[in-house]
C-alpha cells in the first residue's frame, strides 16, 4: 500500500493526514493561529504512535504549497522536506486552493463553479476559479474585493464559495446563485490530490523546491517614533 504523509498549514489550520492508496486512513489537526512552529512536529509524532506507521513505511510525503500565510507554508514546506530528505522519499506538492476546493466538486452541477477563497490581509484574499469537473479556469492569483467581482460566473450557474476569505466577500457579493460553505484547509484532499500526482510521479526536487507565496513578504516598520520611548 502506497503510504502518503500529508501536510497543511497555508493557514491558522495546523492539519496532517495519512492516505493510504488515497484513502483517509488517519487525520490530526489543530486551528489555532500561530500554532504551527509548537504544534506541526507533534501531531506528525502523534499520527506515526496512534497508527503504528513509521517514517521508513512511507511511500512520499506532500505538502500544501500555497498561497497562503507566508510563516506556516514555510514552516509546513521545510518540515515536508526535512522528513522527505532525511527518509529518502519524493516529494509532492499539492496546490493550496485546488486542495480547498476538491471537496466541493461533488456538489456542482453542470454549469456550475468552485472559487476557494483564502484571507491575505486588508481586503485582498488569494483566490482561483474551478469548472464543475475540476479544471481550472484561473489560476492562483491575490484580489481585492470589490464589489461583486465574480459575476461573470455567476450569471453562468451556482458558484460555490468556500475558505476563511468568505467574511470579506460576503460584505459586497449577493447573488441568488451564490453558494457559501464552511470547510476550511485540511491535509485529507492534500492527500487524495497527492495521491494522483505519486502515480503521474509528479515529484518535486527537494533542494530547490519553495512554497508559492504569490506575493513577498513584507515586514512593515514601526510608525513608533524612536526617540519617543
Amino acid at each position: 500500500m502506497a503510504l502518503i504523509l500529508s501536510i497543511e498549514s497555508a493557514t491558522s489550520i495546523c492539519s496532517v493526514a495519512l492516505h493510504g492508496e488515497g484513502k483517509l486512513l488517519m487525520l490530526s489537526e489543530v486551528d489555532q493561529e500561530n500554532a504551527h512552529a509548537r504544534q506541526l512536529m507533534l501531531l506528525i509524532e502523534d499520527l506515526f504512535l496512534q497508527s503504528g506507521v513509521k517514517t521508513s513505511d512511507l511511500a512520499a510525503v506532500a505538502v500544501s504549497s500555497g498561497p497562503g500565510s507566508y510563516t506556516g507554508l514555510r514552516i509546513g514546506v521545510s518540515v515536508a522536506k526535512g522528513l522527505a530528505f532525511a527518509n529518502d522519499l519524493p516529494l509532492i506538492a499539492v496546490d493550496t486552493l485546488s486542495a480547498l476546493a476538491y471537496p466541493a466538486f461533488g456538489l456542482c452541477g453542470e454549469n456550475d463553479f468552485v472559487i476557494p477563497l483564502l484571507d491575505a490581509r486588508r481586503m485582498e484574499v488569494y483566490t482561483s476559479v474551478f469548472g464543475a469537473t475540476g479544471k481550472m479556469i484561473e489560476p492562483s492569483h491575490p484580489l481585492e474585493i470589490d464589489v461583486n467581482p465574480f459575476f461573470k460566473y455567476l450569471e453562468r450557474g451556482k458558484v460555490f464559495f468556500l475558505g476563511d476569505g468568505l467574511e470579506k466577500l460576503k460584505g459586497v457579493l449577493v447573488h441568488a446563485n451564490a453558494v457559501y460553505l464552511s470547510n476550511l484547509n485540511s491535509a485529507d484532499p492534500v492527500g487524495q490530490l497527492a495521491y494522483q500526482k505519486y502515480l503521474d510521479k509528479a515529484f518535486e526536487d527537494i533542494a530547490y523546491f519553495e512554497p508559492n507565496y504569490l506575493k513577498e513578504f513584507r515586514v512593515l516598520a514601526s510608525k513608533k517614533n524612536p526617540l519617543l520611548i
